[in-house]
């Protein structure tokens, strides 16, 4: 019999953001959670092998599925890309060890457990079928749709990352969490995070972000490391921004130009 988990503490799109991380590990519901899901984007940013090596003291408490910016860190290093489109992702590349690029290159795209009282979750970065597609909080029906086809019948809710904002939805009778970004929110300050079973809860850590801009810069050696640091701690992109721009790429501009 499949292993059924009773609660998850979900942590997605961490950025290789240390001092975020450390401060969501210290919640006493995340060391009481079964386990530790991560959904994807966990090294791409200015700490990214402290960030390995702390999740992986951590153990088999620890599941993974990995994301867009982990799969183009590990193809920049293996000569399989010549360029990456975040300005820090080469540098994040570089500050890997050859075996945490070899770690990182066996991470799963998608992962399925059951939660208690939500039955079998599928877990992935940015939708079941692709690490980069984007679906968002105000996507379509159609758009959702689409993303689920050959999805398997028993899955019932799904978790995903990558744009960076927290929400909860229906889409298709099915529930849809995303967690929001760890280390580069969008929207609000903070790191956040889920709680997974019985239902889907939404969390913020609070912690000292001037003192963490200020030990990034102390820390890290990539040349605009103050500034990428003010921004994304601070969360400087507004939720409305993060949606203006990310809305193009849900195919609803095509949809309109349809219709």
């Amino acid at each position: 019999m499949t292993e059924e988990h009773g609660r998850l503490a979900v942590l997605s799109d961490i950025h290789g953001v240390l001092p975020a991380l450390e401060a969501v590990l210290a919640e006493p519901e995340v060391a009481a959670a079964d386990r530790i899901v991560l959904t994807g984007d966990i090294t791409a940013g200015p700490q990214p092998a402290q960030v390995l090596d702390l999740l992986r003291s951590l153990g088999d408490r620890v599941l993974w599925v990995g994301g867009n910016a982990d799969r183009e860190l590990v193809e920049y290093r293996r000569g399989e890309r010549t360029e990456i489109p975040d300005p820090i992702g080469p540098f994040a590349a570089q500050a890997l060890r050859e075996d945490q690029v070899d770690f990182l290159a066996t991470l799963p795209g998608t992962r399925t457990l059951r939660v208690r009282g939500l039955g079998k979750v599928l877990f992935c970065h940015a939708t079941p079928r692709d690490d980069e597609e984007v679906v968002l909080v105000d996507s379509r029906p159609e758009r959702w749709a689409e993303i689920f086809t050959g999805l398997d019948p028993d899955v019932g809710t799904l978790v995903c990352g990558h744009t960076h904002m927290p929400y909860v939805r229906l889409a298709q009778g099915r529930l849809v969490v995303n967690p929001g970004s760890i280390g580069m929110p969008y929207g609000r300050p903070g790191a956040h995070w889920c709680l997974l079973g019985p239902g889907a809860d939404l969390r913020v850590t609070s912690y000292d972000i001037p003192g963490a801009v200020a030990r990034l810069t102390a820390e890290c050696a990539y040349p605009e490391i103050a500034e990428w640091a003010d921004f994304y701690l601070n969360s400087r992109v507004t939720d409305t921004e993060a949606l203006t721009a990310f809305g193009p790429r849900d195919g609803r501009e095509t949809a309109s130009e349809v219709s």
